[in-house]
């Protein structure tokens, strides 16, 4: 039995917290998920800072950090926050820091809020790999608490909050060594100080776990979650896991996500899925973009779990087993494999991506005409399948029509025909994968003939699960039975249900639950209609993405988007997000902060458009060294500001090259990546 991480895995509950205030802005309890961002100034331009804060609040920002990298910066944060008063801007200000105690005890007079990193806090990385003994590591911990608590007993004198915010990227050795680079130490991390905190009677406490990887910070929130009400669970004298004492809430992110749709559908991934938990408070996006570019995504995936928690059904009978074997650790699910070839779904084979075109063409060859086309734009992905819907008895010869142009221009893609299940069974024969709509009204007979039909054509046959969220677990038993009955061991399952993550999670419960844990789950998701590009990224970033994360999903298939281009490249950048296929080069590109030492945006750009087609290689642009090494333990190479004017390269978390001098870093990353064999020309 997996330890409990939410209220509620198969309904979206939120998490309750405690109230912590942030100047005149509540975070927690029965507040709104409240939107942050960071400024990209330099700390000591006043106007500059006061100017950008000011565009942050006209664009939604609740809440504005502000980088303190030393005592100067810090001391000047008291004329930003007298200015942002001159002004009539009274938003909560956040103080940044990372090595630098003496930096937040004075930042703490000036703000609402300050921020500390427990990997750097009180320790400096080195990368030095030792052992320690136990006695050696309580002495350890011992040292950090001495450093760390002059703060929090200032904080608590003041009526400042504290965020205590751990980076995947910048774990302190002693963590690094006992536990390693994993979720476990972060949250270890951040509970050793949590300790100092309690043990001074203050808890205006929120905290973060932030990674550039979506599994990673998917796991560290949930794990940090367990820990957490356990402890309260103690402290209250409550059955744990039922979340009956409030908790300390939490600031949700993904570090490093990049730019454009990548760095959304990355965000998307990570913050979506813990918001569908119920595990946020107070959320950043971290775009490679002018900082109030974050605040529509922000304020997007906050209103959408929002309406979640408000909109929620009752919560459905127990499925009789977990969804998953782990809930901390990401694991694909094990599943058979169906099909042959190079497009089959499950089993080893990667997740497939393919398009379902809604309602068969009237005019089949003009369609496929203009599917191939607009495939043709994107040559760095395949389509992996088309889908069409046959509701009407009149489809029939439309079906074959568009079968027999679609064999000819795309040979070898395969053709998913959707029926209801009463007319199914006439689609068998026509299409590679049958998928047949399975509701409460659909009879006994009319799915076992449906099997029977898949088993007769050798088609694989795909269960589309359509009711209530109640409804989905005796939907379920109802098909296991059926394709028992008819003997056809080659089938994959679907459910449409609200909420979908929920639903997908229940299903693959109930399949557990009835010795079926092997079989394939397809994730369908549908675009909205009148619904805006960057919603309907956003919303297939999180239905998609959030079960990809959970191990479950063998397939997506995307619907409802006019761009058939558009809509593949999406389903292959959600699948790069959640880090399963990797189709394009993947950048780690941190947010510019006052701590930059280069225009990161305009890097960042400049390195894309040289190194672009280079498939599967992972490139990390970070602006300076705090979270910059650490976060690229997942990419290839490195390209991080060293001083002014100055980069240092990196190949994996070694620094090959360094100070070497701007003007020729681009160069220099390019005839690294050569020289490693990763290089190839464009095309």
């Amino acid at each position: 039995m997996n330890p409990t991480f939410c209220v509620d895995p198969f309904a979206p509950r939120r998490r309750p917290t405690r109230e912590v205030r942030v100047g005149d802005v509540a975070i927690g309890g029965d507040h709104p998920i409240r939107v942050q961002s960071m400024t990209t100034t330099d700390t000591l331009d006043t106007v500059g800072t006061v100017d950008q804060t000011e565009r942050l609040v006209a664009a939604g920002c609740e809440i504005v950090r502000i980088t303190a990298p030393s005592l100067k910066e810090a001391q000047n944060l008291r004329a930003i926050s007298q200015e942002l008063r001159r002004r009539g801007v009274r938003v909560p200000l956040v103080a940044d820091i990372h090595y630098t105690p003496n930096a937040a005890l004075e930042a703490a007079l000036h703000v609402e809020k300050v921020r500390i990193n427990p990997g750097n806090f009180a320790d400096k990385k080195k990368f030095a790999v030792r052992e320690y003994s136990d006695a050696q590591y309580a002495e350890e911990v011992l040292r950090a608490a001495e450093r760390f608590r002059p703060l929090v007993r200032r904080c608590r004198e003041l009526g400042r909050a504290l965020r205590i915010g751990t980076n995947h990227g910048s774990l302190a050795d002693r963590i690094m060594n006992r536990y390693g680079d994993t979720p476990q130490g972060m949250v270890e991390s951040a509970l050793e100080f949590l300790d100092v905190c309690e043990d001074e009677g203050f808890r205006d406490v929120v905290f973060s776990m932030k990674a550039s990887n979506p599994q990673v910070a998917i796991v560290a929130y949930r794990l940090l979650s367990a820990r957490l009400e356990q402890r309260a669970a103690r402290e209250a004298g409550t059955r744990e896991g039922s979340f009956a004492a409030p908790s300390y809430p939490f600031h949700v992110g993904v570090t490093e996500a990049g730019d454009g749709e990548d760095g959304r559908v990355k965000s998307g991934i990570g913050i979506g899925a813990l918001l569908e938990d119920g595990l946020g408070d107070t959320i950043r996006v971290s775009l490679t973009e002018d900082p109030v570019k974050e605040i529509p995504v922000a304020i997007a995936l906050a209103r959408r779990s929002e309406a979640r928690w408000r909109t929620a059904p009752p919560a459905p009978a127990r499925p009789g087993a977990d969804f998953s074997d782990d809930a901390f650790a990401h694991r694909r699910r094990a599943t058979r494999s169906l099909g042959a070839g190079e497009l089959a779904v499950g089993g080893s084979n990667p997740v497939r991506v393919e398009l379902h075109l809604g309602p068969v063409p009237d005019a089949p060859q003009r369609a496929v005409d203009a599917l191939a086309a607009s495939l043709a734009q994107v040559p760095e992905v395949g389509c992996e399948g088309v889908g069409v819907d046959a509701f009407d008895l009149p489809d029939a010869a439309r079906v074959e029509a568009f079968a027999t142009a679609l064999r000819a221009r795309l040979p070898g893609l395969p053709l998913c025909v959707r029926a209801e299940a009463r007319m199914a069974p006439g689609y068998a024969g026509t299409s590679s994968r049958l998928v047949a709509l399975a509701g409460a009204l659909v009879n006994d007979d009319e799915l076992l003939a449906v099997a029977r039909a898949a088993r007769a054509h050798a088609a694989t046959l795909e269960w589309e699960l359509r009711g209530a969220l109640a409804e989905v677990p005796q939907l379920v038993d109802r098909v296991l039975d059926a394709c028992a009955r008819a003997e056809l061991s080659d089938f994959l399952i679907s459910v449409d249900a609200e909420p979908p993550i929920q639903a997908r999670r229940l299903l693959a419960a109930r399949l557990r639950a009835r010795g079926a844990a092997d079989v394939p789950i397809a994730l369908r998701h549908r675009r909205r209609a009148g619904q805006s590009a960057q919603g309907a990224l956003l919303a297939a970033s999180v239905d998609v993405g959030a079960p990809l994360c959970d191990g479950i999903g063998d397939l997506v298939s995307l619907d409802g988007f006019e761009d058939a281009a558009a809509a593949l490249s999406l389903g292959y950048r959600i699948l790069q997000g959640a880090r399963l296929r990797t189709s394009w080069t993947e950048y780690i590109s941190c947010p510019s902060c006052g701590r930059t030492l280069f225009d990161l945006e305009e890097t960042t750009a400049r390195i894309r458009a040289r190194t672009g087609h280079l498939r599967g290689v992972k490139i990390a642009v970070m602006g300076c060294i705090v979270n910059g090494p650490g976060e690229m333990a997942d990419a290839d190479f490195g390209y991080v500001g060293s001083g002014p004017g100055s980069v240092n390269l990196y190949v994996g978390k070694e620094c090959v090259e360094r100070h070497v001098p701007s003007a020729e870093a681009d160069q220099r990353l390019v005839d690294l990546i050569r020289a490693r064999g990763r290089w190839t020309d464009p095309s």
